[in-house]
């Protein structure tokens, strides 16, 4: 979880039960589940996108009964806040909300930035030295990026640029000969200029990075009210009018 995220204190009976969390994120085009129950863990991806909100609670369930638990055995819900799609934050957020009032638990956001960076780190571990830093990218459509830059300490992450909205022709200069990992990668790979062994375009917020940072954040008491799970935006706009969209038609085709 972010450095910079809210905390509410919860009942110091709350925190210090045994660690069973739901964590989930729908800010990308599939849906990442993870599901922990105290040193044990399980995972899945299923469909996204429209599919989201019906694919999600199923899976969940899935996940529960392979542990031998039910909803009502959690105590934390975790869920990638973004930033990404906007339907996608929505479902995450009404859902975590829901799991977590009828648990009446706490709730973990999670960068869902952050989380590409936990899946680039698991898939090397070895490389990671305390003080590397890596700038995540995905992909935000309308020819622009998200992206975030954190630093691994050797036990958590740090926070070192918040998550923004980045044009097309910023990569190339911020990112210049930096680790770099997102889905951006392969979608405009003309705007970046990267090593080959330092970056990671196949890194993904997955159920297995969502578990690692949700037991992180367990660890330092970083939980906060379900009222609580929102959305983290940096675009206000989420989509070009049909004059927008001609207008930079003739553009390209000027």
């Amino acid at each position: 979880m972010s450095a910079d995220s809210p905390v509410t204190p919860f009942p110091s009976d709350r925190t210090a039960a045994p660690l069973r969390a739901l964590v989930l994120d729908t800010a990308t085009d599939v849906v990442h589940l993870g599901l922990i129950d105290e040193a044990r863990a399980w995972t899945a991806v299923v469909a996204g996108g429209a599919q989201s909100s019906a694919s999600l609670l199923p899976a969940a369930q899935t996940l529960l009964s392979d542990a031998g638990l039910t909803w009502a055995d959690l105590t934390v819900v975790g869920f990638g806040r973004g930033p990404g799609a906007f339907t996608g934050l929505r479902t995450a957020c009404s859902v975590t909300q829901g799991l977590a009032l009828a648990a009446d638990c706490p709730v973990i956001p999670i960068d869902t930035l952050l989380a590409v960076a936990e899946d680039a780190r698991l898939q090397a571990p070895s490389r990671w030295l305390p003080g590397q830093l890596i700038w995540v990218v995905q992909d935000a459509r309308m020819d622009e990026l998200y992206a975030a830059a954190y630093r691994w300490t050797g036990h958590e992450w740090e926070t070192v640029e918040q998550p923004a909205l980045w044009p097309l022709d910023l990569p190339r200069v911020r990112c210049a000969g930096a680790w770099v990992a997102g889905n951006a990668l392969r979608a405009y790979p003309d705007a970046f200029d990267v090593q080959p062994d330092a970056h990671w375009p196949d890194a993904t917020p997955s159920g297995a990075a969502l578990v690692a940072l949700a037991r992180q954040a367990w660890a330092r008491g970083a939980v906060v009210d379900a009222a609580l799970a929102l959305p983290l935006y940096v675009r206000d706009k989420v989509a070009q009018t049909t004059a927008e969209r001609q207008a930079s038609k003739r553009t390209q085709g000027a």
